[in-house]
C-alpha cells in the first residue's frame, strides 16, 4: 500500500510517497519555476491519473496530466482551459481540478480566475467554459479577494450528478440542481462583517468549502471570519465557530468516511494572520462544529508564524484517515491517525499552494 502525497508550491510540483504514512520520500520538483495552484489525483479508471494546475510568469497557465504518477507528463500544445473570445476575459490561473463522480468517469471540473468553472469530458485534457455561471447576473458584482478573484472549491453531489455547489472570494458560495444549466447563490447565515449589508444575497468572502463523507447533505465552510455548517447542501448556513480560538482561517477539510468530522487551521485577524497564540494547531470537530479539539501531538512548538492556504490541507481516503497539510514556510506535516498525532514529511520547499493524498 503506497500513499502518494502531491505538493504543489510556488515553485512547482513536489511529489512523496510513503508505504506507512510516517516516513516519506520526496521528489521534484516537476514544473520548476510554476506556480501549481492546484492538484488532482484521479482514480476512477482504475489507474491513478494526476492533474496539475500550474501558472508559468513566462508561459502562462497551463494544466498537465500524468498516467505514471509523475515518470512523464502531458501537457497540450493549444491551452486546454481558455474564455472563449466572446468573454473578453482571458485566463489568470486554475485554482481547484476536480473529478467528478464514478457515474461520470471522464468528467473533470477546473475552478479559475477569473471566477468561472469549466468542465472536461476526456479526462482533464480539454475544458469547455460553463456558460451559465459565467453568464450569471451577478458575475458583474463579485469582486477579488485579497487573493484573487476565483473559483476555488468545486464541490459535486456525490449521488446527483444534476447538483453541485462552488464558491469564490468574492461572491459566495453558488448552487445548481440542473447539471449546471442555471445557478443560485446559497449564501443564508453567512456574514460579510465588511459590507454595508452583512447579510447579503451574495458578496461574502467564502475561503473554502468541504462536504461530509457520511452525509452529502452537510457542508462545510470557512468564511473571512467564520465557520459555517449547512445541513441542506448550502441552502442555509449556521455558525460552527464556538470552541475555535479564531473564526479566520483559510483551509477546511472534511474527514473522508467519519460523519461529522472536520479539521480547521485558526489563524488570527486581518492584521496579522498567524496562527493564534503562535502555536502550530490543528482543530478537529468529531460531532460536525459542536465542539472542537487542539491537535498537537508531533507538531512544532511556538513560536509558529507560518500560514496554511485554502487548499493547502487535505485527507486521503485511508481509515484511519491520513491529514495533511503545508505552510507557507515549505514544512509540509502528516498524520496518519485522523490527526492524533505528526510528523514531518518535507522542510524547506517553497510557499505550499496546494496538497492532495490518495492511495495509490
Amino acid at each position: 500500500m503506497t500513499t502518494l502525497l502531491a505538493i504543489g508550491t510556488g515553485k512547482g510540483l513536489f511529489l512523496a510517497t510513503s508505504t506507512d504514512r510516517r516516513d516519506w520520500t520526496v521528489s521534484g520538483p516537476h514544473f520548476p519555476m510554476t506556480g501549481v495552484y492546484a492538484v488532482a489525483v484521479d482514480k476512477r479508471s482504475g489507474r491513478p491519473r494526476l492533474l496539475a494546475g500550474m501558472t508559468s510568469s513566462h508561459f502562462g497557465p497551463s494544466v498537465a496530466t500524468s498516467d505514471d504518477l509523475g515518470g512523464s507528463w502531458q501537457e497540450p500544445e493549444q491551452a486546454p482551459v481558455a474564455f472563449p473570445a466572446d468573454t473578453g476575459a482571458s485566463l489568470g490561473r486554475v485554482w481547484q481540478l476536480t473529478p467528478a463522480g464514478p457515474d461520470q468517469p471522464d468528467v473533470v471540473w477546473a475552478g479559475t480566475e477569473p471566477s468561472a468553472l469549466f468542465r472536461s469530458e476526456d479526462g482533464g485534457r480539454s475544458f469547455s467554459l460553463v456558460r451559465a455561471l459565467w453568464d450569471h447576473p451577478h458575475r458583474e458584482q463579485w469582486a477579488a479577494g485579497f487573493g484573487g478573484q476565483a473559483v476555488h472549491s468545486v464541490l459535486p453531489h456525490p449521488r446527483d450528478p444534476g447538483r453541485m455547489a462552488v464558491a469564490m472570494s468574492t461572491g459566495g458560495v453558488y448552487r445548481t440542481e440542473d447539471a449546471g444549466a442555471s445557478w443560485a447563490p446559497g449564501n443564508t447565515g453567512i456574514r460579510a462583517y465588511f459590507l454595508p449589508d452583512e447579510w447579503p444575497e451574495f458578496g461574502q468572502c467564502v475561503h473554502k468549502i468541504a462536504r461530509d463523507a457520511g452525509d452529502p447533505e452537510r457542508l462545510y465552510a470557512q468564511n473571512h471570519h467564520g465557520v459555517y455548517r449547512s445541513d441542506d447542501d448550502g441552502l442555509s448556513w449556521t455558525s460552527i465557530a464556538a470552541g475555535l480560538p479564531s473564526d479566520f482561517g483559510f483551509p477546511i477539510v472534511a474527514h473522508p468516511s467519519r460523519p461529522g468530522t472536520v479539521y480547521a487551521f485558526p489563524l488570527t485577524a486581518d492584521g496579522e494572520r498567524f496562527p493564534t497564540d503562535r502555536r502550530c494547531r490543528v482543530y478537529r470537530s468529531a460531532d460536525a462544529g459542536e465542539s472542537w479539539e487542539p491537535l498537537t501531538a508531533g507538531l512544532p512548538e511556538g513560536p509558529f508564524y507560518p500560514s496554511v492556504l485554502r487548499d493547502a490541507m487535505c485527507a486521503d481516503d485511508h481509515d484511519p484517515a491520513g491529514v495533511y497539510f503545508g505552510t507557507r514556510s515549505g514544512e509540509v506535516y502528516a498524520s496518519a491517525d485522523d490527526g492524533d498525532s505528526w510528523s514531518r514529511v518535507a522542510a524547506h520547499l517553497p510557499d505550499v499552494l496546494c496538497v492532495r493524498a490518495a492511495e495509490v
